[in-house]
């Protein structure tokens, strides 16, 4: 027991979380890197695959229909899994997508890789939900922190695809894509023999889903739409960043090297949000945040060319990304009873739209330039900021030893 503590640390006892709960919430959260590590890897397949011979309207469409089923449905498993609590969803749903995309190079019909991806979607759909869930009743007093660390380890294992899958894949082809199944086996084991959740928590006091709607709609509809242009921010900056920085003769090395400094301090804002919002509240993250992070983006576009430019787009990273964990915690605390369907809104459904809303961005930037595309994106926080003023939000403050 007092090694237990030691490893806990004081912070750990007096925020409410039980010693012995902290390792589970960090094989949540490294299961978590791993998931959104094969949540990247049609992406990154998508060049071998069109190298391969299937055209890039195919391959995108691949992605999509990943994407779709992967995002889209979690709310509805979510709301599944607040009636029912199976904990199995979380190493049973890693593995079944780890061992449907591991397959995706050995097949040679177009619409069996439609399949498998459409399929392996449901697996991240199912994990989603019922670990935040689950990272929610271990966090204790300090959730917006434990939540934070989640997410960003997810945000990580995004980045890490291309730097594991790419230099194998070079090397053997796609022959050699089921050997990515490993890294989910074993994360489906570790799962399965380490994140045993109290008996009692077994009974489910979710609360209908007309009840929902009738008594929270409107105030969940309002965070949806915040995370919504967060995540098209997001999502466009990472797609368009680039080609917008080279037409401003910025190098493409240089440009690539931005765009890791963005996502990397965007991960280190999330995390820093979430310890933030558990001491000072949830709105004023959301709020004080989204309304930085346009000026900043701006800030940036205006000395992109010299030294100054990488801490002004640091600092507009961490602000865009400092309310990630927030809105899903927010979103919790207003519907605590459904916390599964909470999560499956702010991170399957409301960052799956964002994600969507790209090809707008797309369409916009082929018919009037880079320079508007860019401006719409980096302006959309400032948007979603003030509509967060209007969201409304329990005081939760970190909670005294339990």
């Amino acid at each position: 027991m007092s090694e237990a503590i030691a490893v806990a640390g004081p912070g750990m006892a007096s925020a409410g979380v039980l010693p012995g709960r902290k390792r589970k919430v960090f094989y949540l959260s490294l299961a978590h890197l791993f998931n959104d590590w094969y949540m990247n890897f049609l992406q990154t397949l998508l060049p071998f695959l069109v190298a391969a011979g299937m055209g890039l309207g195919r391959g995108a469409f691949l992605v999509a229909a990943f994407m779709f089923t992967s995002s889209v449905l979690q709310p509805l498993l979510g709301y599944w899994v607040d009636r029912h609590h199976q904990r199995w969803l979380v190493y049973v749903g890693t593995l079944w997508m780890a061992v449907l995309l591991s397959l995706v190079g050995l097949v040679h019909h177009y619409g069996l890789a439609l399949g498998l991806a459409v399929l392996a979607g449901l697996g991240t759909a199912a994990f989603h939900p019922q670990a935040s869930a689950m990272i929610s009743r271990l966090s204790g007093g300090r959730k917006g922190l434990f939540q934070a660390f989640f997410i960003t380890l997810g945000n990580i294992g995004w980045a890490l695809t291309p730097v594991m899958v790419v230099p194998v894949i070079q090397r053997y082809g796609l022959r050699a894509t089921p050997i990515f199944v490993i890294p989910g086996l074993l994360v489906a084991l570790l799962l399965k023999y380490n994140t045993v959740e109290p008996a009692a928590k077994s009974q489910s006091n979710a609360v209908p889903l007309r009840e929902i709607a009738r008594r929270h709609g409107v105030a969940l509809s309002k965070i949806v739409i915040v995370v919504a242009c967060r995540s098209l921010t997001y999502f466009g900056l990472v797609a368009f960043l680039p080609l917008y920085l080279q037409a401003q003769h910025v190098s493409m090395l240089r440009s690539s090297h931005l765009l890791f400094v963005m996502l990397f301090f965007g991960a280190l804002g999330g995390l820093a949000g979430g310890y933030i919002s558990d001491r000072y509240g949830r709105k004023r993250v959301i709020v004080v945040s989204l309304l930085l992070a346009g000026p900043l983006f701006y800030a940036f576009l205006t000395q992109a060319g010299n030294g100054w430019g990488v801490w002004l787009l640091a600092l507009a990273g961490a602000a865009l990304l400092a309310s990630f964990s927030v809105t899903v915690v927010t979103a919790q605390e207003i519907i605590s009873t459904n916390a599964a369907l909470a999560s499956g809104l702010m991170l399957g459904f409301g960052v799956g739209v964002g994600g969507l809303g790209v090809g707008v961005i797309g369409v916009l930037a082929e018919h009037f330039g880079l320079a508007p595309a860019i401006q719409t994106l980096i302006w959309l926080p400032l948007a979603a900021g003030l509509l967060a003023l209007a969201i409304e939000t329990k005081s939760v403050r970190a909670q005294p030893p339990q």
